[in-house]
């Protein structure tokens, strides 16, 4: 199979031909249609993910067809349309028996713990838990698009958050990440404020939905800002970026017994970074983290995109082949163009 490959880190990616791989007993092949580019990606290929072990062959947000079953996989067959959550479980630990998958304590990882979508094909563990039916109405390219951006963004607004209507929402860095937490809030009836440092990301946040912007390469204080739009503070606030600055600024800027969720990943020297501890005794703040979401919640979320309420395919920026992605990857620091970025020619 043609595939995206790095033998190291921060080392050149190259095409390759790999063997393809083989389903586990309980696992699937997937023949991958569409496969994001998502900013963990360019992490992983940087060092900053303890799972990887180079040579390896990056991608994690994909949708496409099963090509291949493992002997003891009921209930799907060759050539049904699927996706899978970036977190694939186990489906037999404490917290899987809890329904908490996302969190798995034996969990896989496509891209990071094995080979993922940089690919013509790519192998899940455990199928019965990790599969998504998809409807013959969404499209690979949208449905990979839902990856870990989409997803993760909606459980942290919907199940994190717990986000209802008429509350303000800032929304922190316009990434992926950020405009589908700004798409999904609005969806539920928030007011949200995106927060970015580019004026193109923040127009786009708008046409999806916010309603206020703040341009934070133009105003001396965000914090500040934030809490002027909204009266006195946000109700919930997420850092879709993974920053120490716009962490800071997503627990400063809530109001009294505020929710601020953490989904941007903080990598590196960033691990332990400054929270106003003094803010969040005082108002009484609550603090969550958001890591992916289950498959078995997936169903809410594709019936909001049947019903029209949420539109991921809004958020495809641009469509790559597999060798463009060689480049597309390692230029991801940049924080260049709008929305996602999906490889759908391979």
């Amino acid at each position: 199979m043609r595939a995206a490959y790095y033998e190291d880190f921060q080392q050149p990616l190259s095409l390759q031909e790999l063997p393809e791989p083989a389903p586990a007993d309980h696992g699937v092949v997937i023949r991958v249609g569409a496969s994001g580019l998502c900013r963990s990606d360019w992490h992983g290929w940087m060092g900053h993910d303890p799972d990887i072990r180079p040579p390896h062959v990056p991608g994690h947000e994909f949708a496409g067809l099963i090509a291949a079953l493992g002997k003891d996989v009921r209930g799907w067959r060759v050539g049904e349309r699927v996706t899978v959550p970036f977190v694939c479980a186990c489906g037999a630990c404490a917290q899987c028996l809890s329904g908490n998958h996302q969190v798995c304590e034996r969990q896989t990882q496509p891209g990071f713990t094995h080979w993922g979508s940089f690919a013509e094909y790519v192998a899940i563990d455990h199928a019965e838990v990790n599969l998504v039916r998809l409807p013959e109405d969404l499209d690979d390219v949208t449905a990979a698009s839902l990856g870990c951006r989409f997803a993760t963004s909606f459980r942290a607004v919907v199940d994190q958050a717990r986000v209802a209507a008429g509350e303000w929402v800032a929304v922190h860095g316009c990434g992926g990440v950020g405009l589908s937490a700004v798409m999904i809030a609005q969806a539920v009836g928030a007011n949200v404020v995106a927060v970015d440092i580019t004026a193109e990301k923040l127009a786009l946040a708008r046409s999806l939905g916010a309603v206020a912007a703040v341009n934070a390469a133009e105003v001396d204080d965000v914090v500040a800002a934030v809490l002027e739009i909204t009266g006195g503070g946000a109700q919930v606030s997420l850092d879709a970026l993974g920053s120490p600055q716009t962490s800071f600024n997503s627990v400063a800027n809530l109001r009294r017994r505020g929710r601020h969720v953490q989904v941007g990943l903080m990598t590196g020297n960033h691990r332990n970074s400054a929270i106003p501890m003094n803010l969040v005794i005082a108002r009484e703040l609550e603090i969550l983290g958001s890591h992916g979401m289950q498959a078995h919640r997936y169903p809410e979320l594709l019936a909001m995109i049947r019903a029209g309420k949420l539109r991921p395919d809004r958020l495809v920026g641009k469509r790559i082949s597999l060798e463009e992605s060689l480049e597309a990857l390692v230029r991801m620091d940049s924080f260049s163009g709008t929305g996602v970025t999906v490889i759908d020619r391979f």
